[in-house]
């Protein structure tokens, strides 16, 4: 609940920052002190914690109070499920993220964001496993990756930068030496910290232990069947699948947010249902059903992907199912967003792949925050430094050895571009869902080569998706 009051007051703010009048009048909650933005020490204060404020924030602060119980009021929300929301660091982060990207630009659809929320860190290509639609390609380390002082040094522009939360990824992240380190200290700075894993490394309840002590709050473990030989085969190591799911119930016996992470493909799309029971069973909170993008290792198996008749035939099976089994059942395919808000006449919408519901604070986000995150509200991270929109859009936009991150997120040509969802080509620039969903931009540039052209997953799409095909079967490489 104190969630869906946070949200509440984020669709308050958005109204307010509609005004520039009121913009102006606000400005003293946008600056920075000593370096920090200033609201987050005043958001902290508000949560009850015991915060010093200089004398020039105190009047700003209890303006922000004001406005805090004003949301309270106008949107039922519960004020002190709210005020306990906020004594997370990591939410504070987000909520100021927010309020300055309204405050520096006002509202806009999507909403643009001094800095991501969340960076996608593939932290090492040395990897355990040889999964056959690995992205990155990963197995031996690469050279260039980053030193240990290098990734600290990271942490430190990315802290300075607002972000919200890290996401690890690799690879596999949790088999480097490194990571603790890393971990720990982007956790000590009040950064939210997530792994995308294997979770082979996790089958050693000491180890889970471990980095549940340096800070990793979120553990998303990958699992692509309920049939043990078949993930095994999938990911290329005979007794994978036992080690992994003995890695998943350390997770949640350590006390992690848990999340089973499923790649969705022609391979696996007829065990849809028997993976969201298991994933119950083991009693994760969510399951998350990942779209098949071609690129890394996964061209080499372009053929496993949906047609968009299939597509859309597993995400309608996906929003009954998150109906039917307690765990939430999530996508990322950006049409999950559509299809929800068809499937429920209007009442429940998922604005990005972590919420399906009927909220009304989230309802009114959707179109704030909804859809395709690339270059939006989160960017990728490579071993060397290396700057992306996203970790299937291999795109290098600047390198964080030599250039500053702001910069790259703030001017970067490709991330602006991404954020202007009425640029978009084809039926996606006139899809009337366009800015709860704008399709998946990685998809477009995998198969065009262009990540403003049409997402051929799309069931509207399939006149493209039919194109396509015959291109495949006579030979000709995509993109076209």
């Amino acid at each position: 609940m104190g969630q869906r009051s946070f949200n509440r007051y984020l669709a308050l703010l958005r109204i307010i920052f509609g005004n520039p009048l009121t913009r102006y009048m606000l400005r003293g909650l946008a600056r920075d002190i000593d370096g920090r933005p200033a609201l987050e020490k005043m958001l902290a204060r508000y949560s009850g914690e015991q915060v010093d404020l200089p004398i020039s924030c105190r009047i700003d602060s209890y303006i922000l109070g004001v406005l805090m119980k004003t949301g309270s009021i106008l949107f039922g929300a519960d004020e002190e499920q709210a005020k306990e929301y906020l004594r997370d660091p990591a939410v504070r982060r987000g909520f100021t993220l927010i309020f300055k990207g309204l405050y520096m630009y006002g509202p806009t659809v999507p909403q643009r964001l001094p800095a991501p929320f969340l960076i996608v860190w593939n932290f090492t290509n040395m990897c355990n496993l040889r999964c056959m639609h690995c992205y990155q390609n990963a197995g031996k380390p690469s050279p260039d990756e980053l030193t240990l002082d290098e990734k600290l040094r990271a942490v430190d522009m990315l802290d300075r930068a607002g972000v919200a939360a890290i996401a690890f990824s690799g690879g596999e992240p949790l088999i480097h030496p490194d990571f603790p380190t890393v971990a720990r200290e982007a956790s000590s700075r009040g950064i939210y910290i997530a792994v995308a894993t294997n979770g082979i490394a996790l089958s050693n309840y000491d180890y889970a232990k471990k980095i549940r002590r340096c800070g990793v709050r979120y553990l998303e473990i990958s699992l692509d069947s309920p049939i043990p030989s078949e993930h095994d085969r999938f990911r290329g190591l005979d007794g994978a699948w036992e080690k992994t799911v003995r890695g998943i119930k350390n997770a949640v016996k350590a006390g992690f947010t848990t999340a089973v992470a499923t790649t969705i493909s022609k391979f696996n799309k007829d065990c849809v249902e028997d993976m969201v029971r298991l994933a119950d069973e083991l009693g994760v909170n969510k399951i998350i059903f990942f779209n098949f993008i071609p690129v890394g290792r996964g061209k080499d198996i372009i053929d496993l992907d949906l047609d968009p008749l299939e597509r859309e035939e597993v995400i309608r099976e996906l929003f009954r199912l998150n109906r039917k089994y307690s765990v939430e059942v999530l996508t990322t395919a950006p049409q999950y967003s559509r299809i929800s808000l068809q499937l429920s006449s209007g009442r429940e919408v998922s604005p990005t792949h972590f919420y399906v519901g009927g909220d009304p604070g989230i309802e009114a986000l959707a179109d704030f925050i909804g859809g395709c995150g690339a270059g939006r509200i989160y960017a990728a991270l490579q071993p060397n430094g290396d700057v992306s929109p996203c970790v299937f859009m291999p795109i290098v936009v600047g390198n964080l050895r030599r250039d500053d991150f702001i910069k790259i997120w703030r001017e970067t040509p490709l991330f602006n571009r991404l954020r202007d969802r009425d640029i978009l080509k084809g039926f996606c620039g006139r899809c009337i869902y366009r800015y709860v969903c704008g399709g998946c931009r990685a998809r477009a540039y995998s198969y065009y080569g262009d990540e403003l052209e049409v997402d051929p997953g799309c069931i509207y799409n399939l006149h493209e998706w039919n194109r396509i095909k015959r291109r495949i079967l006579r030979g000709i490489e995509v993109p076209a």
